[in-house]
C-alpha cells in the first residue's frame, strides 16, 4: 500500500533537482549525527535505516525498497538520528531538504499526499515497536509473521528479520528450528 502512494508521489518531485546516486551493497547513505541536507528516494535495490545497539547488535528501523523515501521524519530534523546503508546495490535520487520542503510550502495536494504517507509511516513505527515490546522470541516471530501476510523472509534474509524483531539471529535460528520439528 505505501508503494502505491508513494507512486502517486514521484510526479511531485518533477520540478526539483535531483542527483541519481548509486551505492553499492554495505555502503553508507549517511551517519547517525551527519546534517540532513539531502532527502533519498529509493529506485532500485533496498535501504536499511539503522541504530547499532549498546552490546553490538543492529535494530533495523526501516527497509526502504523502490518507490520509498528513506528517512522521511529527517524532513524536520538537523541532523540524522540512525544510519542508513544499502542491501545489496541500490539506486537513489537525492533532493535537496530545503526544496523539499518548498515543494511542501507551495503546493497542497502534495502537502496532502505527503501528511498520508507519513501517517502509513506513523503506523507502521508503532507496529514494530508493538513487536520489539513481546517478551518472546516466538511472540515476536508470529507477530513479524502476521504483518507480512504470513510470508516468510527470502532465503537468507533470517538475519535481517532478527534485526527488525531485535533479538540475536540465534534466538531466532533455535525458534525456526523448534517450527520445523
Amino acid at each position: 500500500m505505501i508503494v502505491i502512494m508513494l507512486r502517486s508521489i514521484e510526479p511531485f518531485f518533477e520540478g526539483l533537482r535531483a542527483r541519481q546516486r548509486h551505492f553499492d551493497g554495505g555502503r553508507s547513505l549517511f551517519h547517525r549525527g551527519d546534517t540532513v541536507k539531502e532527502m533519498y528516494f529509493v529506485l532500485t535495490g533496498s535501504v536499511h535505516l539503522v541504530r547499532h545497539q549498546s552490546d553490538g547488535s543492529i535494530l533495523i528501523l526501516q527497509r526502504a525498497g523502490p518507490g520509498s523515501i528513506l528517512a522521511e521524519a529527517s524532513l524536520y530534523s538537523g541532523i540524522y538520528h540512525c544510519d542508513a546503508v544499502a542491501f545489496g546495490a541500490a539506486e537513489t535520487r537525492a533532493y535537496a531538504k530545503a526544496g523539499f520542503k518548498k515543494l511542501l510550502a507551495k503546493n497542497a495536494e502534495f502537502s496532502d499526499v505527503w501528511a498520508g504517507y507519513l501517517a502509513q509511516e506513523l503506523q507502521s513505527a508503532r507496529l514494530r515497536s508493538e513487536i520489539l515490546s513481546l517478551k518472546t522470541v516466538a511472540g515476536r516471530l508470529d507477530a513479524w509473521i502476521a504483518w507480512n501476510s504470513g510470508g516468510s523472509p527470502a532465503r537468507g534474509e533470517w538475519k535481517l528479520v532478527a534485526n527488525e524483531i531485535g533479538v540475536s539471529p540465534e534466538a531466532l535460528y533455535r525458534e525456526v528450528a523448534k517450527r520445523r520439528q
